[in-house]
């Protein structure tokens, strides 16, 4: 049984001033590198969906792929792109802007999935969804395309369509805090430099 990654990169970064999050640094390191770094020793494969800048993103030894669909359609077009890059049975999906993804977050929502034999285990930080941190089985495609197709971009009406598993997640609230502003960046900075 194979497992891939997809970090999300391809969106439009309006709330950083159209800044390619990823790229952005935090504390010496792009923070695409951080999310790789937890990501990439759980999984059998990664992928970076990316839109722009992609021969910087190739930079970090991983395939680089672009939605398939044109018009920045969200983060349902990059998971779409990943799994067919990936073609692994399960495939986790994060984005690039979540510096603090915790290991363990990652392996809970598989082991979910897998053991619920669900078709998608997505987070539950004790008040709400966290869309964009999940694992999804191979099997859905089909369901995902078919979705984008008819014009469909929230996720969470998505899910509606499969069998899903939430996953209690507070113990791993960090792993879901993201930087949108320039403000967040300068406090996350400042705690992973004490």
């Amino acid at each position: 049984m194979s497992t891939g990654a997809v970090i999300l990169a391809g969106g439009l970064a309006r709330r950083m001033g159209g800044q390619d999050k990823g790229l952005i640094m935090l504390a010496g390191q792009p923070m695409v590198a951080r999310v790789l770094q937890t990501v990439q020793p759980l999984v059998d494969q990664c992928v970076i969906n990316a839109n722009r800048n992609l021969d910087a993103y190739a930079e970090f030894g991983v395939p680089v792929i672009r939605d398939q669909l044109e018009g920045h359609l969200g983060p349902l077009a990059g998971l779409s792109a990943g799994m067919d890059a990936l073609k692994t049975d399960h495939v986790f999906m994060c984005p690039c802007d979540s510096p603090f993804l915790q290991s363990g977050l990652c392996r809970a929502l598989l082991q979910a999935c897998i053991d619920e034999d669900a078709d998608l285990a997505v987070a539950h930080d004790g008040e709400r969804l966290q869309p964009v941190f999940l694992v999804v089985k191979q099997r859905v495609k089909a369901s995902l395309d078919a979705f984008l197709a008819a014009g469909e971009r929230k996720i969470d009406r998505w899910f509606d369509e499969l069998q899903i598993t939430r996953i209690p997640a507070s113990g791993f609230a960090e792993s879901f805090r993201n930087i949108n502003t320039e403000e967040e960046r300068l406090r996350a900075e400042n705690e992973l430099s004490s």
